[in-house]
């Protein structure tokens, strides 16, 4: 009861601050949207540029190139010589860094208000003034390769779940890895970079976002004056995809050095189409919420501490994609237990959940607990400003954010029994099991100065 007071308290503030530092938003002439989200606590401001592309967009024979192209963006612009974008951020106190995804590729400064406009200089630059120079691509594909190593070959969870996107997504792009496969890294070229760049990179492409201590007026007139005189293109047309049925289960044993087995359970699952109109997304929210995120939840209760099958479990589910969704169950047998073990745990689990529902105890709970991390997220600047961009990119607007919370507040008990009979089902399960191998003792591929995240 406290937890959920404490909810509705800071949904108070939160509301009658949501109405005092309201969100604004123009498009310019060339297509760029501009979105400002007013927050006076701190004279602090956040720029994030959205292009609205992603590796789904790659083609065959170039996958990664998003993300190559992402690392070659801080390679040098006719006014701004390689290396110097970093400097001149740090220089004047800000941080930046950038990040590509299935669904989009972003670049983000945080800094002082007064020095937005130093940000938006560099940053609508490099909007269409890159130099893609062949030795500056030469040494860059390398760290990417590097990049590839530590954070996927090396990392057998991550190579299990490459693996298991694979499996699961024969069809959608989704099928690729976002880092790309090394074979196309290997044979990536400049010229496919510069052609991804001339492509999709274009203000008619593009969403800005400004959040913290500015006013709105203020920055579309700065928008206008560096981000206005870019040219808009033609974009290519974006055929639609999609993944056919699955007619089974399918199962993949990965073989890779490791300490313990683990085990990856993945459900085919809907993603938010309709932000007002859909209600499973909401529901498998609320199921997530149900079997994990604390340590009173049921899949932590039950295989954790009380039959000790697990070391540790997981449940996840993301509803805002472009693409379809999974609903994933994750797993570490204990010492004497096996991956078999575990699966056949968090089953009996699933077959309680489709048999007996959740109870409204449990699940006025998990609203409390889901409520209150939005609550929390909404403290922060940067994270205000990644809503609305990832809204804005994925199909979706930030005016469905207070929709979201609405829709989430309403989930019931029978719709989270519902979603949960209808997605728990063989034929849409892709199981992925790693195999450990011995370690060989060989270092990890840690390239220097991975500034990138992803």
């Amino acid at each position: 009861m406290r937890i959920q007071l404490i909810v509705i308290a800071l949904l108070l503030q939160i509301s009658s601050v949501a109405h005092a530092d309201a969100i604004y938003e123009k498009t310019l002439g060339n297509g760029l949207k501009v979105i400002v989200k007013e927050d006076h606590r701190a004279p602090v401001v956040v720029q994030q540029v959205w292009y609205h592309v992603g590796s789904m967009d790659e083609r065959t024979g170039t996958t990664g190139v998003a993300h190559v192209l992402e690392h070659m963006m801080f390679k040098g612009t006719k006014d701004v010589p390689v290396g110097q974008f970093s400097k001149i951020i740090a220089a004047a106190g800000g941080r930046e860094n950038a990040f590509t995804s299935y669904d989009y590729t972003a670049y983000f400064q945080q800094l002082h208000k007064s020095r937005l406009p130093l940000a938006m200089r560099l940053e609508s630059d490099r909007m269409h003034n890159l130099q893609m120079a062949k030795k500056e691509f030469d040494k860059e594909i390398k760290v990417v390769m590097e990049e590839r190593r530590w954070r996927t070959d090396d990392d057998p969870h991550a190579l299990m779940n490459e693996k298991l996107m694979a499996t699961a997504f024969p069809e959608h792009p989704y099928h690729n890895p976002v880092i790309g496969w090394m074979v196309d890294i290997q044979n990536m070229t400049a010229a496919d970079a510069l052609n991804w760049y001339k492509t999709w990179y274009a203000p008619n492409d593009a969403t800005l976002v400004i959040a913290g201590d500015v006013k709105a007026d203020d920055v579309f007139a700065l928008a206008q004056r560096y981000y206005g005189g870019i040219p808009a293109v033609k974009l290519p047309f974006r055929k639609a995809v999609g993944e056919s049925k699955q007619l089974g289960i399918q199962r993949i044993v990965v073989k890779a050095p490791a300490e313990l087995p683990y085990l990856i359970m993945a459900y085919h699952a809907p993603t938010l189409r309709d932000a007002g109109k859909d209600w499973k997304p909401y529901a498998l929210e609320m199921l997530a919420g149900v079997l994990d995120g604390n340590s009173s939840a049921r899949l932590n209760k039950a295989l954790v501490r009380d039959q000790q099958v697990a070391i540790d479990v997981d449940a996840g589910y993301d509803s805002v994609a472009r693409g379809p969704g999974l609903f994933v169950l994750e797993g570490t047998p204990s010492e004497g237990k096996t991956v078999g073990d575990v699966e056949r745990a968090l089953r009996e689990q699933m077959a309680l959940l489709v048999r007996d529902g959740v109870n409204a105890d449990e699940l006025k709970r998990v609203k409390a607990q889901v409520m209150a991390a939005e609550v929390y997220k909404r403290d922060s600047v940067f994270y205000q400003a990644m809503q609305i961009g990832q809204m804005e990119s994925d199909g979706l607007s930030y005016k469905d954010i207070p929709v979201m919370l609405q829709k989430l507040q309403a989930v019931t008990a029978q719709q989270v029994q519902d979603v949960a009979r209808e997605i728990f089902n063989d034929d849409q399960l892709t199981v992925a099991t790693l195999d450990p191998q011995p370690l060989s003792g060989r270092p990890q591929h840690i390239p220097a100065g991975a500034a990138h995240v992803h």
